[in-house]
């Protein structure tokens, strides 16, 4: 159990302000579900004019500066972040000097894939099969027992894909442990798992101990890019059950605070693997803004200050579409006319957009949350605006 959830326990009510390590889209979102219940926020982050910025006051440093983090503790009455990669030593410092329920174990435990499924394994729930590597001769020596594809991956950064390498042949061994080493991490490699579905589960957990899972989403990625996140996913209910058992023994496992999403694979067998965890809101979990009674961004702000958390009850199909840089403009001008295939399908998409000023190929720049009376009439939508051609 984190710190936090067992030695200190706050109610915040409405009229506090809470800060945010990390001024992203994950942070805008929670400071508006945040701010209808009457709360006022404050961000932490280096870029100016950050999309939470826009929505929230903002301090302007780099996340490891030490001045500016002690600003945040002085201005808010308690602290959360929106991504992992915040530097946990400044969260335990944040600790020392202001109310920050997450805690910084948890962060700590997350921003390294070892230590992450060590914590998982502890909490029993399983993971694939992997090892951590020192040498190329360690990671051929695991690739003959793992067999082949195989998945290397750095044990810290990385993210879409990005600090790993699916090893196919023996003849790449020596170029991607080389390659990844670079990053100056520990190397795992993880047994290639042929799933037939990738899910994931958001749970949320109270100080108090309270939880309570969302419904799984069925999430489909392209170029290691969430695309489609599908709700209801298109599983059987029990494994759905399951999968949200697991979620929530992995969030009272390691005494999570807040919001934690739990990315799983559904083998052809039925067995379900954890893949990876994150301590926040999650893409992922973008649908439950409207689909969803309560948001994962209201249940975060209700985790982290104590409060009951709500009912996550789903209130309509929905599925969840990424909108990149490449399709901003597409869709800014589906926006401005009549959409006659959403009125046929009897489909209502709902647009957010993050305020990020500049859209890269292949930059997170918005979604779309398209419900409906079914997944296949969303999907279709999806098909038919022409925008997201895959």
């Amino acid at each position: 159990m984190s710190k936090a959830a067992g030695s200190e326990m706050k109610v915040i009510l409405p009229g506090s302000t809470i800060g945010i390590l990390g001024g992203g889209q994950l942070g805008r979102m929670m400071a508006n579900a945040g701010s209808a219940m009457g709360y006022r926020f404050v961000a932490l982050d280096p870029t100016p004019d950050a999309p939470c910025g826009q929505v929230a006051q903002q301090i302007v440093a780099a996340y490891d500066n030490r001045d500016a983090a002690k600003e945040l503790a002085a201005r808010a009455d308690v602290i959360t972040y929106e991504f992992e990669n915040v530097d946990a030593g400044v969260a335990a410092m944040l600790m020392e000097q202001s109310y920050v329920p997450q805690g910084s174990e948890l962060l700590y435990t997350t921003q390294h894939r070892l230590r992450e499924k060590r914590a998982i394994e502890a909490a029993g729930v399983k993971v694939a099969p992997y090892a951590e590597v020192r040498s190329a001769d360690e990671l051929r020596e695991a690739v003959g027992r793992f067999g082949l594809p195989c998945v290397l991956k750095t044990a810290m950064g990385g993210y879409d894909g990005k600090g790993q390498w699916v090893i196919r042949s023996e003849s790449e061994i020596d170029e991607a442990f080389e390659t990844l080493k670079r990053a100056g991490t520990e190397l795992v490699v993880e047994q290639f798992i042929r799933f037939q579905k990738e899910l994931s589960v958001i749970a949320a957990r109270s100080p108090q101990g309270e939880i309570r899972t969302f419904p799984a989403a069925e999430n489909i990625h392209v170029d290691n890019i969430l695309h489609l996140s599908i709700v209801p996913a298109r599983i059987d209910e029990e494994l759905q059950r399951e999968a949200e058992r697991l979620a929530a023994r992995i969030a009272e496992g390691l005494g999570a605070v807040g919001l934690i999403a739990v990315e799983l694979f559904l083998t052809e067998d039925g067995e379900l693997f954890v893949n990876e965890l994150a301590p926040r809101p999650h893409n992922s979990g973008h649908y439950t803004m409207e689909a969803c009674r309560t948001s994962q961004f209201e249940q975060h702000v209700r985790a982290v200050c104590g409060l009951p958390l709500g009912d996550t009850a789903l209130l309509t199909p929905v599925v969840m579409v990424n909108v990149l840089g490449e399709h901003v403009e597409p869709l800014l001008g589906r926006m401005a006319r009549q959409d006659e295939s959403a009125e046929r399908l009897g489909v209502a998409p709902k647009i957010h957009l993050y305020g990020k000023h500049e859209a890269k190929h292949k930059r997170k720049m918005g979604h779309v949350n398209v419900l409906a009376d079914s997944v296949e009439q969303a999907l279709e939508w999806v098909s038919e605006t022409n925008i997201w051609r895959v």
